[in-house]
């Protein structure tokens, strides 16, 4: 059995379990935790994800980021001149392009068609390195979640920290985490 089965597998082995009631929305935030070198390979098995969620009868929806970068810099007016000079765009990156991206994700959690038994799984996550922050994202989505929230993270997860592709510094976050090397502590 390849990485991702086994970690489609500790995910299914995860989401079937009784769902507890009242929690925070950080708490209701999965983290599948990766090497960044088996993002394709993910990309091309999530429908392992998926499945495992019919089977544990909950609805799954997906909401990608990879090309979220590209379309928010496609509806720049003077996109242009940061080509020219890129160190221009950062504050518009720490401001406007966090804002896109958490729109996006917002609008993915509050669909018509999400409810508290919905997984909604976000993939794509790596494009956004050296843009925005993962967590800061996390902490202003948390309430949005109504259901669970599965984050596909390529990176790392270790003593209690996320580092996104292995090369920040990592953050501390409440969400279950979902590794090959560490067995899911469930309380």
């Amino acid at each position: 059995m390849g990485r991702i089965e086994k970690l489609a597998e500790r995910y299914e082995r995860y989401i079937s379990l009784p769902w507890q009631k009242g929690l925070a929305g950080a708490q209701k935030a999965i983290f599948v935790v990766y090497d960044k070198t088996d993002e394709r390979r993910l990309i091309n098995r999530k429908e392992l994800f998926a499945l495992a969620t019919a089977k544990a009868k909950h609805p799954w929806k997906e909401v990608d980021l990879s090309g979220v970068f590209s379309q928010w810099m496609a509806g720049i007016d003077y996109r242009e001149s940061y080509f020219e000079s890129p160190e221009d765009l950062e504050l518009k990156l720490e401001d406007d392009f966090l804002d896109y991206v958490v729109n996006i994700l917002q609008e993915g959690l509050a669909g018509q068609d999400i409810d508290n038994k919905t997984v909604v799984g976000v993939f794509g996550v790596a494009s956004l390195f050296g843009f925005v922050r993962i967590s800061e994202i996390m902490f202003r989505i948390e309430n949005s979640i109504r259901g669970r929230l599965v984050v596909f993270f390529p990176g790392e997860f270790e003593n209690a920290n996320y580092r996104l592709l292995d090369a920040r510094d990592g953050w501390n976050y409440h969400a279950v985490p979902i590794t090959l090397h560490e067995e899911i502590s469930i309380t």
